[in-house]
């Protein structure tokens, strides 16, 4: 086990991998009362087809988000919401595109949750009957998201932006697709990549680093991981699919989403340091305390408004959702602030002297550290342990070459409005 100091940050990161190449990664805290604790498989809804060792296979869609509920089956028909309640903890799970994760968080009996934690993961429980009885309680989830206004913009703006990527399909799939799954689908998709070396745990909060090693030795040391199944991954058209879209639905106050595409082959940067940059300009721009934000209130035009950039396998995607009384007018503000972007090295140091205190803020918050070192794992395989080093080195050239660099263009837009405007 090698240790690594987060510099700036006064912690120590405890991290192993096992001979199967699962990976281990823990932060203890001496001062807390409460653990969090992260059990992950790097397979989500990107993947559409892949390969394996019986040959080439495309499951239903949402099969990744189906397979983790299904993972809450136990023989002895207690799930482990019950195991970890009887602690005063919580257990829980989430999908997305890139990962799937199984949490336990709680302040005791530390020891057996970990080991129950990789237990219940580890040891699948599908039958026809249980898999069959999830489709109608997934297809609810599936009508009750429809029903919501924002997520049919953002689907839509999904629709519009990509051509064949996983990113423009919901995470949960689809009723007529969710249908199709059978018990034999999940133990393949289950097989091929709930495997030691396409997984991880991540620990932070109050437990003891040897007593958490050896649990998960005990458990997964004697696992054997199989041959990493290949992804087949459509080739996606720089192109958007369509550049606007007006929908008519029964809302008071008209929506808008701006997505924007921008090729990463474009930007000859470290992924880390891309991602800072892109990151910052987004926070300049549109950020609480942005011109671009003042200005649109004294307008009285913007109710709320929310941006994000997504990595896709070629792309960085930059979505923008806001509620507004004159789109249109927004639109033009939006469109106005992206076309003359100009940071200069006062506001670039000012932003680094914010973010770096929020650095060093928020290794306090297990939670948030948590969140931060899982998104370091996932985008960049490994934690990125100088961080605050990272963020002090930003400078102007490499801003203005990114934003020389950026294609802002390649832009698709998105109208929500009212049904009566369609009259």
């Amino acid at each position: 086990m090698k240790t690594i100091e987060l510099r700036g940050l006064d912690k120590t990161l405890y991290q192993e991998t096992l001979e199967n190449g699962l990976e281990i990664y823990l932060i203890p805290y001496e001062d807390k009362n409460n653990y969090y604790i992260s059990y992950a498989t790097k397979y989500g809804s990107d993947v559409l087809t892949f390969t394996d060792e019986e040959g080439e296979y495309t499951p239903p869609l949402g099969i990744a988000h189906y397979l983790e509920h299904k993972m809450f089956e136990e023989p002895s028909g207690e799930d482990p919401f019950t195991f970890f309640s009887v602690s005063g903890s919580d257990g829980n799970a989430s999908t997305s595109y890139e990962e799937t994760n199984y949490i336990c968080t709680g302040n005791k009996a530390f020891k057996e949750n970990l080991r129950y934690l990789i237990q219940f993961v580890n040891n699948p429980y599908f039958t026809d009957e249980n898999v069959e009885k999830e489709k109608g309680i997934i297809a609810e989830e599936i009508k009750m998201y429809e029903d919501i206004p924002d997520y049919k913009l953002e689907m839509c703006l999904r629709n519009n932006l990509y051509h064949k990527s996983p990113r423009k399909l919901d995470i949960a799939g689809t009723i007529p697709e969710i249908n199709k799954i059978t018990k034999e689908d999940l133990y393949r998709c289950y097989h091929a990549f709930y495997t030691p070396n396409n997984m991880f745990i991540l620990i932070t909060g109050k437990f003891d680093v040897e007593e958490a090693i050896q649990i998960i030795k005990e458990e997964l040391e004697n696992k054997e991981s199989k041959t990493p199944s290949k992804i087949v991954k459509p080739k996606e058209k720089k192109e958007v699919v369509r550049k606007e879209e007006i929908l008519y639905e029964d809302i008071e106050v008209p929506k808008i989403a701006y997505g924007i595409k921008v090729p990463k082959t474009s930007i000859n940067m470290r992924s880390f340091e891309r991602d800072l940059y892109i990151n910052m300009i987004t926070t300049i721009l549109f950020g609480a305390s942005s011109e671009f934000r003042e200005r649109v209130r004294k307008s009285k035009i913007l109710n709320d408004i929310s941006t994000d950039w997504e990595d896709d396998e070629d792309y960085k995607t930059f979505y923008l959702l806001a509620t507004t009384t004159e789109p249109d007018q927004l639109i033009e503000e939006i469109e106005k602030e992206l076309s003359n972007i100009s940071i200069n090295k006062k506001t670039l140091e000012r932003m680094k002297k914010v973010w770096i205190a929020n650095e060093v803020k928020m290794i306090d918050n297990i939670v948030r550290t948590e969140y931060n070192l899982f998104y370091d794992i996932i985008a960049y395989n490994k934690v990125i342990d100088n961080r605050i080093d990272r963020i002090r080195k930003m400078n102007m050239k490499d801003l203005d070459y990114l934003l020389k660099e950026m294609d802002l263009s390649n832009r698709s837009i998105v109208k929500m409005v009212s049904l009566k405007a369609k009259d």
